[in-house]
């Protein structure tokens, strides 16, 4: 039995049943870390013997009975902006890369709680700020499916550890994108949940109103058991939903008899690669032959998302990123004179560009002369993108659309051209603006074997509908990332 190829929830019904231990799983993905970490480089820091203490203690539960879930004794992984108690959280920034939390994200705790065994953290683009995981001051991570093409950003490290089989999921971060568009270019299955429905405590916060955590897996059953596992009503964070239901699992349904699905016709023009339409339309037909009607309509607003989201979010940024000054933690300048001076040369040796950019941009838009110019009118904007979701969810259950405009690019060719960089995000970035549930799926290959993604988006707490139409297409056509 190849221990890698299972699913998360096989390998938890396999543990359960003593066919496997998870001792016996936790050495198996070691020893792909190990086999593919010079490769890939999907991780930032792996904790071997943490793992198989805690595979150790897991199983003693199991086999008491005290843990019966379906994650029990599975490996997972962490991207490395959700805090851990006692274990380096960089943010892949040389800034925080000395930095322990004191305290452990609530989403980590829930799945503490059904007995995963947190492997390591994830790399990423510095502080989630980039489409490419190049931006990482630990080196970019690359994609298993070619290693001369990136793995998308920037959750990159979460999705590479997925689809080399370095963990059985993993949890990443989506600001604009950032769990959505690396799923698609690394061929996983990745979910952005409702705004508010996955605690946000313990998560170093990027841009407050947008971030939220959610899962990266193999195929959508593990998807909708991770998402049952960590989403919940938490006092911690001021921005969370208290929802009635929290079972995922139940919306596993091979049917979407009925279900109305709309096209935005405005993604599919002038920028979108012409492998990556066919493929997301060949997808839609499918999801036609079982039963769902399929039309296209105009969604509008798409050319204003982009300028109202870097606006937003490098406004957020600028503030959320004033507490790394090297005072009470993290990296601090050695040679300066003065408070002031050691605040300019912590901030500016711990700083990569591209968060630098960002925290420029924001504070530029937040000073005086500026903000109605720029700030207040971007969140006029994101107002008038969800009042056309709004509209569209009149007529539709989902809306089926790339994930992005491209397969990954290669290495190297992003960073040079930022606003290139950015436009990778059009697909995305709406779906935040709305704080919508959006899901990447695997759909197919371009003609170099790099992975096509196909976005579902919901209307608010409609989770459940973009599972099961994903497993729909999941079971119809066999596509899983094994």
């Amino acid at each position: 039995m190849d221990i890698l190829s299972l699913s998360a929830v096989e390998l938890g019904k396999k543990i359960k049943a003593g066919e496997i231990s998870a001792m016996e799983a936790t050495q198996a993905t070691l020893a792909q870390i190990e086999k593919e970490e010079p490769r890939i480089h999907g991780y930032v820091t792996v904790d071997a013997q943490g793992a198989l203490k805690q595979a150790e203690e897991i199983q003693g539960k199991i086999e008491r009975g005290e843990l019966t879930g379906p994650l029990a004794g599975v490996p997972a992984a962490i991207k490395d902006n959700i805090c851990i108690k006692g274990r380096l959280t960089t943010c892949s920034s040389k800034i925080l890369s000395n930095y322990k939390p004191t305290y452990t994200a609530e989403a980590v705790e829930h799945l503490q709680d059904a007995g995963a065994i947190i492997l390591g953290k994830t790399n990423m683009d510095e502080f989630a700020m980039g489409s490419t995981t190049e931006t990482s001051y630990f080196g970019p991570t690359m994609n298993p499916h070619n290693v001369g093409h990136v793995p998308g950003g920037s959750s990159g490290g979460s999705c590479a550890a997925v689809a080399a089989r370095e963990c059985y999921y993993s949890l990443g971060s989506d600001t604009g994108g950032s769990i959505r568009q690396p799923s698609s270019f690394c061929g996983v299955v990745g979910l952005k949940p409702t705004y508010g429905t996955v605690s946000r405590y313990g998560l170093v916060a990027y841009g407050s109103s947008l971030d939220q955590i959610g899962p990266i897996t193999k195929n959508v059953e593990d998807c909708a058991a991770v998402l049952t596992a960590i989403a919940s009503w938490d006092k911690k964070d001021s921005t969370s939903v208290k929802r009635e239901d929290y079972d995922f699992m139940g919306s596993l349904k091979a049917d979407v008899k009925g279900l109305r699905v709309g096209i935005p016709a405005d993604y599919f023009t002038e920028g979108l690669n012409k492998e990556v339409a066919e493929a997301i339309r060949a997808a839609a037909n499918v999801l036609k032959e079982q039963g769902a009607v399929v039309e296209e309509f105009n969604l509008s607003l798409v050319k204003y998302a982009i300028p109202a989201y870097y606006v937003i979010a490098s406004a957020e940024a600028s503030s959320n990123l004033e507490r790394f000054d090297g005072v009470k933690y993290g990296y601090r300048a050695k040679d300066y004179e003065g408070l002031h001076n050691m605040y300019k040369k912590t901030r500016s040796e711990g700083f990569g560009a591209e968060v630098k950019r960002r925290i420029m941009l924001g504070s530029f838009v937040l000073s005086s002369g500026y903000y109605d110019a720029y700030y207040l009118k971007a969140l006029r904007t994101k107002a008038l993108i969800k009042a056309a979701f709004d509209k569209a969810f009149e007529n539709y259950d989902i809306i089926l659309a790339p994930a992005a405009p491209t397969t990954a690019p290669e290495l190297g060719k992003s960073l040079g051209d930022p606003l290139k960089m950015y436009l990778s995000d059009i697909y995305t970035v709406s779906v935040n603006l709305a704080g919508l549930p959006g899901l990447s799926i695997p759909v197919g290959k371009d003609e170099k074997g790099l992975p096509i993604g196909m976005q579902l988006i919901g209307d608010h707490f409609q989770e459940k509908t973009l599972l099961r139409a994903a497993y729909t297409y999941e079971r119809v056509t066999g596509k899983e990332a094994r």
